[in-house]
């Protein structure tokens, strides 16, 4: 494989989480990267709270984690989540398993996760972070990228440039002036406030520890994530518009309470400082970015966020990334050192599978803060874990395929749709059989 010169550099635009991992895969092979990012080095500037929605790493991350050396370290970080933890209006709870005895996600802090990961990409020569560097131009036809430096301009001359600049990606919106370049972001009616619940008096957690917690409402619902410290990280997923329960009716530190005093009593009892975060904390949005390609003039290509941002619902943003870099780094070995075919075999195969995940995440918002407490549901739920219990891998529930395996989302899509269908027919020859039999009891009678 030919290495690019110390004259000709790969560059990563966007320090975050996809981009610091895509910058371990590089240097792993040998290649000097340089890492530009737009704001300042958040491991000097602190903590800076009030938009994170607690990370669920799973197969997927691990996966590709595990390619460079760094799951375990990453693991160390993390609080297992074994299920779903449904909280009813009256306070009372199911845990609903997520998958097989043993299997589980994994909570994590977006920064602690990401500057894990800057650390790692630190004892790398090959790596050089380069921080408060805006993309402010980028000269498609040859890569080249124009940064903003404290008011000075930076030309980096470089072999080939990646996208990992997050849902606003500057680099895509760069690409987006070249001409046949399709792109498309919906929003959804609801957005989301980030909230808290602290340690208990003695250090430890107030919740059960190893579970996702959700309180569904139908058109609204609240969950929470636990840390390392023994609080939760807590999002309300609510409506913008309309009155009651929406944002923006949602004015003063009294309705704020009546609120959650009506749909949540039992949360409002754990968040002593509720009025201070509703307020202090800004009201996120909730987009769903699609384009295609992802690569343009054979010199640029995106990643992660930047090409395919989700709703936070299955938990596969961070995934769905990360998994981006484990499929560039073995497309490496077909490829390189043509990048241009790289990125077109690149843009090629993930498209169908980024399309794929974006609709499972838009679904699953549906099923989380509505069908998680219907009957008809868990019996469908039950059904399919029954099958599987029996059919191992030749029977996999669509939530098992999705984040306990490394089967690509368009194909998830496709088999929990034959899997639906099966169902169904079982379900009608069951009920039909339950007919025929009633009926030749009667004609008995």
């Amino acid at each position: 494989m030919k290495m690019p010169t110390q004259e000709e550099p790969l560059v990563v635009v966007g320090a975050g989480l996809a981009g610091s991992l895509l910058s371990l895969y590089l240097a792993r092979r040998g290649y000097e990267t340089a890492v530009y990012e737009s704001r300042a080095d958040s491991r000097e500037a602190g903590f800076v709270g009030g938009r994170s929605i607690n990370l669920a790493l799973s197969t997927r991350g691990l996966t590709a984690l595990a390619r460079v050396g760094m799951h375990e370290r990453v693991l160390r970080e993390c609080i297992p989540m074994h299920g779903r933890m449904i909280h009813d209006l009256a306070g009372n709870t199911q845990l609903q398993p997520y998958g097989k005895p043993g299997q589980f996600i994994n909570s994590v802090s977006r920064q602690s996760l990401n500057e894990i990961l800057m650390d790692a990409a630190d004892e790398h020569d090959h790596i050089h972070f380069k921080f408060e560097r805006k993309l402010k131009d980028l000269e498609l036809e040859d890569g080249t990228p124009v940064f903003d430096h404290k008011g000075e301009t930076e030309r980096v001359p470089t072999r080939f440039l990646f996208g990992a600049d997050g849902a606003y990606s500057a680099v895509r919106q760069a690409m987006m002036r070249s001409g046949r370049f399709d792109f498309s972001q919906s929003y959804l009616s609801h957005g989301y406030k980030e909230l808290h619940i602290p340690p208990a008096s003695d250090g430890g957690w107030q919740l059960y520890k190893n579970a996702l917690h959700i309180w569904p409402r139908r058109d609204f619902m609240l969950i929470a994530l636990p840390n390392l410290d023994g609080s939760f990280t807590v999002t309300l997923f609510l409506a913008w518009k309309g009155e009651g329960t929406s944002f923006e009716a949602l004015e003063t530190t009294e309705d704020v309470e009546h609120f959650f005093q009506t749909h949540f009593p039992d949360a409002r009892a754990l968040m002593p400082d509720l009025a201070n975060d509703f307020f202090e904390n800004p009201t996120g949005s909730l987009v769903t970015i699609r384009c295609a390609p992802y690569h343009s003039a054979d010199q640029v290509l995106l990643v992660g966020d930047a090409a395919h941002a989700v709703v936070p619902f299955y938990g596969q943003g961070m995934n769905a990334a990360f998994e981006d870099c484990r499929i560039l780094d073995e497309m490496l070995e077909m490829y390189a050192p043509d990048w241009g075919l790289l990125a077109q075999a690149f843009s090629k195969s993930r498209k169908p599978n980024a399309d794929a995940i974006a609709d499972l995440a838009l679904y699953n918002y549906l099923e989380m803060r509505s069908k998680v407490a219907d009957p008809l549901f868990l019996a469908k739920k039950r059904a399919d874990t029954a099958l599987h219990d029996v059919l191992d891998d030749g029977w996999m529930p669509l939530y098992s395929m999705v984040t306990f395996s490394n089967i690509p989302y368009a194909e998830v899509v496709e088999r929990a749709q034959r899997q639906d269908q099966i169902l169904k027919i079982g379900a009608t020859a069951v009920a039909a059989s339950v007919a025929a039999g009633l009926a030749f009891a009667l004609s008995r009678r």
